[in-house]
């Protein structure tokens, strides 16, 4: 009955995931299709227009052409015109000086025909029909305005949709992941020597396989990569993977994205636990504070609510994970001296890092790790159920790593960040200068229960880093460290 109820819980659960698939696979195929009518919309616009510019600019050079052969007709006419009219006028004179010879002759007398010889010689002399050109200015070819647009034509013939670039193909094999970095590296199906530079979009998830078109955040977007790779440096470990796509873009248009990569990018996140903190303490998501006041005045605020029935407050932080939501009372977790507050995230597996950084003025503090059964009155690395190093800035100046009220002083510097190293099934809790990831100490033992980030903090404060992969150069000195380990033998080998 039970190896029944086991194989039909499997196949359930096999169906659950088959239908999540195909309901994703509805979703993608539903926006592609809205994305096909909404584009086509947009490019059959973009047609229009571009149309309408080519008309325009068409129309243009037609209304200049024909301003030109206007003018050249009006010019040539002008000139005609103007040398019609001279000869209209030579004619003219030279027709009355030609009947006045002609008159001329019939006259008797002598004197008075010398006479109207001698004018008629000085007016055939003076007759602009004898300085007249007898050549048009301009001819009536007007064939230097003529045009040819065959070429023109057959270059329209030709127009076409520009030519789109082909999707790159992301490689995983060549993809890194490290360092809280992560390298995408793509090649196109083949050569494209116009590929002017290329898109990628990244965004986080926490689903595996092909992206989601719903419950997804937006894509972040990456312009003008040059080469066929990028990497994205600094990156907050936040969701357990990422999803990938690069598209290639020519000088006029984007080609298709290429098909999206799914990368894993898991890391321990963890906030502190504002419901269990000590009373001196205000704590934040990622930061803690020492307050003298004892909350007493948070309290009274609470207590004044209460008085009015405003009804059960709510928590100031939203509980996340497996942490319990806050009560009240529960901030009793740590009370006298172990001014403490632990992570809200259990560590029950695998190596983990994150790093802490104390504000400059804090007198004391304390990072490490902790099980949950560490006493109320527990100060970290005073019992076998911590271990931790403590820096003390008051009075005197100590470096120490702490487990089982056993101290070993560190003859280094105190760096401005400490980075925490916890291998659980290995054993091992190293804690290292986190810029230069020099070695300050560890712990070699063996965690028999879930371990929790601790702190402890007096008259300052600290801010924590997660979502953080364990850096390459921690896994390298990993290992082959073994030197501080062995010096420190009565702090380690410790098994509970």
């Amino acid at each position: 009955m039970d190896s029944q109820k086991e194989a039909l819980q499997r196949i359930i659960s096999t169906l659950a995931n088959k239908n999540d698939e195909i309901q994703n696979f509805i979703d993608t195929l539903n926006q592609t299709l809205k994305g096909v009518q909404e584009n086509s919309s947009n490019i059959l616009s973009e047609l229009d227009e571009e149309f309408d510019s080519l008309y325009s600019i068409l129309d243009e050079v037609k209304e200049s052409m024909i301003n030109s052969i206007k003018q050249e007709q009006a010019r040539k006419s002008q000139e005609l015109q103007s040398q019609l009219s001279q000869c209209n006028n030579a004619l003219e004179n030279s027709e009355e000086l030609l009947e006045f010879a002609t008159r001329s002759l019939d006259i008797k007398e002598p004197e008075e025909f010398s006479k109207a010889a001698r004018q008629i010689k000085d007016r055939v002399t003076m007759a602009s029909a004898f300085r007249l050109s007898l050549k048009p200015k301009v001819s009536d070819n007007m064939t230097h305005l003529m045009v040819d647009f065959s070429q023109e034509r057959q270059m329209l013939q030709t127009l076409k949709f520009l030519p789109v670039p082909k999707a790159p193909e992301i490689d995983p094999v060549e993809c890194l992941v490290a360092d809280n970095s992560v390298t995408v590296a793509w090649r196109m199906p083949e050569e494209d020597n116009k590929i002017d530079h290329f898109i990628l979009e990244h965004r986080k998830t926490n689903f595996d396989g092909l992206p989601r078109v719903k419950d997804e955040r937006c894509w972040e977007t990456i312009d003008n990569i040059k080469g066929t790779e990028y990497t994205l440096s600094g990156l907050k470990f936040d969701s357990k993977y990422m999803n990938f796509r690069v598209r290639a873009c020519n000088k006029a248009v984007a080609g298709e994205y290429s098909d999206p990569v799914t990368l894993e990018t898991r890391a321990l996140n963890f906030s502190l636990d504002n419901s269990s903190s000590h009373l001196n303490l205000r704590v934040e998501d990622t930061c803690v504070e020492w307050d003298p006041t004892g909350g007493k005045g948070q309290e009274n605020k609470m207590k004044g609510k209460e008085n009015k029935g405003s009804g059960t407050p709510s928590p100031k932080r939203t509980s996340i994970g497996s942490r319990p939501p806050a009560v009240r009372g529960s901030r009793d977790r740590f009370t006298g001296e172990s001014y403490t507050v632990l992570g809200d995230t259990a560590i029950e597996s695998g190596q983990h890092y994150w790093e802490v950084k104390a504000q400059k003025d804090c007198k004391s503090y304390s990072v490490g790790v902790a099980y949950k059964t560490l006493g109320k009155f527990d100060q970290l690395g005073k019992t076998n159920t911590s271990w931790c190093i403590h820096v003390n800035n008051w009075l005197q100046n100590t470096f120490a790593a702490k487990h089982n009220n056993k101290v070993k002083a560190l003859d280094v510097a105190v760096p401005e960040r400490i980075g925490v190293f916890c291998d659980f099934d290995g054993g091992q809790l190293s804690f290292y200068d986190a810029s230069s990831k020099q070695l300050l100490y560890s712990f070699k033992t063996k965690f028999t229960q879930p371990v929790l980030p601790g702190f402890m903090v007096w008259c300052g404060g600290l801010s924590l880093n997660t979502g953080m992969q364990v850096p390459s150069a921690v896994r390298t000195l990993q290992k082959s460290e073994n030197g501080m380990t062995g010096s420190a033998s009565s702090l380690n080998n410790v098994t509970q």
